[in-house]
């Protein structure tokens, strides 16, 4: 019998996905709204389960502390703090009572090419959580507010129009965030009931100084997301790239100080860890769709990285049945 080869996308599919929806009136591809208005119109405890959207939440805090998770690290935001999750990461909010704060939404397909490479879209182990201060919280605050108001005139404008300023607006706003600065460790963390500590806190690799890395890296980086489920032999990347397994490893350890082999495996534990806590199945099925051979090989494989086996780690984040 050949074994069936499975896929990142494959991997992902027992998560709830969340697509874009466009409001009524309003054009495809960008939203932006306060807090308050996305606690009157979402449930809250739906907003509280964790769920992969398939767009862009970039969100900044006015007033209030807001908690929140992604990829199984909890972040504690203050006034003036912003937060990037991207397409594909699992992450879900705290309690929005008593927070106020700016939202804005949209799809990495709404900009234009050239845009979404200099903000590096794709980035998708970019930090999450950015402390901006003085001129640059200014700047990227005027973007949003100016974005903001033209995202609510909807009437002085033909909507073709209304569209293209909103797409140049949200370019200005995503360049400006793509360069803020974040806190050695991607932002502060805080434990709490269910809390995920240990190596890497659970979430994707570390790559705070990704803008200044290597095109090798980035290559590299791409060809895991795409195939971590189908390999976790470094030689294979490097075969498929053309690169040396060394100079692999010696451009990722500089892009995010780890070597590439360690890139790898924290990547396969991050998709483990996202089907464990968010997903049904089985520990076997699990393997089975991250290219193990079989339960015992993936359960001595998740142990190894995380100290914990597949079925413990799930009650301590789901808690007993």
């Amino acid at each position: 019998m050949v074994k069936k080869r499975h896929t990142a996308q494959d991997a992902r599919e027992s998560i709830p996905a969340v697509a874009f929806t466009a409001p009524a009136g309003r054009p495809a591809g960008v939203e932006v709204l306060t807090l308050a208005e996305l606690r009157e119109r979402a449930d809250a405890c739906a907003l509280a389960v964790p769920h992969r959207p398939d767009f862009h939440h970039l969100l900044v805090v006015d007033e209030g502390r807001l908690r929140h998770t992604v990829d199984f690290r909890k972040y504690e935001l203050s006034v003036n703090d912003w937060m990037w999750v991207r397409p594909g990461q699992v992450h879900h909010f705290g309690n929005l009572s008593g927070v106020e704060g700016r939202l804005v939404l949209f799809e990495s397909g709404f900009l234009d090419p050239a845009t979404a490479a200099a903000a590096r879209l794709e980035d998708w182990f970019g930090p999450a959580v950015h402390h901006p201060e003085g001129e640059q919280a200014r700047a990227v605050d005027c973007a949003l507010r100016h974005l903001h108001r033209e995202f609510g005139a909807l009437r002085g404008l033909p909507l073709e129009m209304h569209i293209e300023v909103l797409r140049h607006l949200l370019a200005v706003l995503v360049l400006r965030a793509s360069r803020l600065s974040a806190p050695a460790g991607g932002g502060e963390a805080w434990s709490g009931a269910g809390a995920v500590r240990g190596e890497g806190e659970g979430r994707a690799p570390d790559a705070d100084g990704v803008c200044e890395a290597s095109e090798t890296f980035l290559r590299f980086r791409d060809a895991v997301e795409r195939g971590f489920t189908r390999s976790r032999r470094v030689e294979d990347y490097a075969r498929q790239l053309g690169y040396s397994p060394r100079t692999l490893s010696r451009a990722t350890a500089a892009a995010t100080g780890v070597g590439a082999k360690e890139f790898i495996d924290r990547r396969v534990v991050l998709e483990a860890k996202r089907l464990l806590a968010h997903g049904d199945q089985t520990a076997a099925r699990i393997a089975v769709r991250l290219g193990f051979a079989d339960a015992a090989n993936f359960a001595k494989f998740f142990q190894h990285r995380t100290g914990s086996t597949p079925i413990s780690f799930r009650t301590e984040v789901r808690g007993p049945a």
